[in-house]
């Protein structure tokens, strides 16, 4: 892994002002720190900003939403209190567009049908209720009627499919920890190199589930703003066929 300074010198930015920060989140790496031993895009992204304006002390860096850390992609920060506050209250109403990309497994060994009869058709929606399987770290699908239970919506188009694998875009209208990769395992489609969901190719330290793009708007201007982040590198290698075939 890279140390601190170098990956700070090749942060892939996809936006930066006074008041906030996007990046290409690269798999692997965790969002923000929880015990203090991981290195984190966090403390990275503030070395960056400490470097680059010369700034004595502390950096402030507001975490307004977070990437899984197996998961790549548009990632956005506050560079200001204000901009955090208004920042996460659109997080929190729903009011951020978020698209993802995502290589799944047309149907994982031993489940019940030979062909997922949802993503039969090109388009269409993903409804669950979902609970949090906190021992394990996992979340799991449950009846509505489960206390503690959280609804969770997704609309999916299929852009291409080759050799047992589609390549879906996604578009979740809830914000639930884990939602993609539990949404399609769930219904036999586990995301490539998803292993604490039922996938066994192996992806180094990837799933294929990447953030495409977030639009927002300015914390200060209120002007909308789309940020769109470039797929891995081992995606072109490991998908070349898919992705040089899905729908523009």
């Amino acid at each position: 892994m890279m140390s601190r300074m170098s990956f700070a010198e090749h942060l892939d930015i996809l936006f930066e002002d006074n008041h906030c920060i996007a990046l290409n989140k690269p798999a692997g790496w965790p969002t923000t720190h929880f015990d203090g031993r991981d290195e984190t895009v966090d403390r990275l992204v503030k070395a960056y900003l400490k470097e680059k304006y010369d700034k004595p002390g502390n950096v402030f860096l507001g975490i307004v939403h977070r990437l899984d850390k197996p998961v790549s992609g548009s990632l956005l920060f506050a560079r200001t209190s204000k901009a955090a506050s208004r920042l996460s209250e659109q997080f929190r109403a729903g009011a951020i567009e978020k698209v993802y990309w995502a290589i799944v497994e047309e149907q994982v060994k031993g489940h019940k049908t030979h062909v997922a009869p949802w993503i039969a058709a090109d388009t269409g929606s993903l409804e669950d209720w979902l609970k949090k399987d906190e021992p394990n770290t996992r979340v799991e699908v449950v009846e509505p009627e489960t206390e503690g239970a959280q609804f969770a919506r997704l609309l999916f188009q299929v852009r291409a499919r080759h050799n047992g694998l589609i390549w879906l875009e996604l578009r979740p209208h809830t914000g639930r920890k884990h939602q993609l990769r539990v949404q399609l395992a769930s219904r036999g489609c586990p995301i490539y190199g998803d292993d604490k969901y039922g996938s066994d190719h192996p992806f180094g330290h990837a799933i294929a589930l990447h953030a495409r793009s977030l639009t927002f708007l300015h914390p200060t201007t209120k002007e909308p703003i789309t940020v769109t982040a470039d797929v891995p590198k081992l995606w072109l290698g490991r998908f070349a066929y898919l992705l040089a075939n899905g729908a523009a």
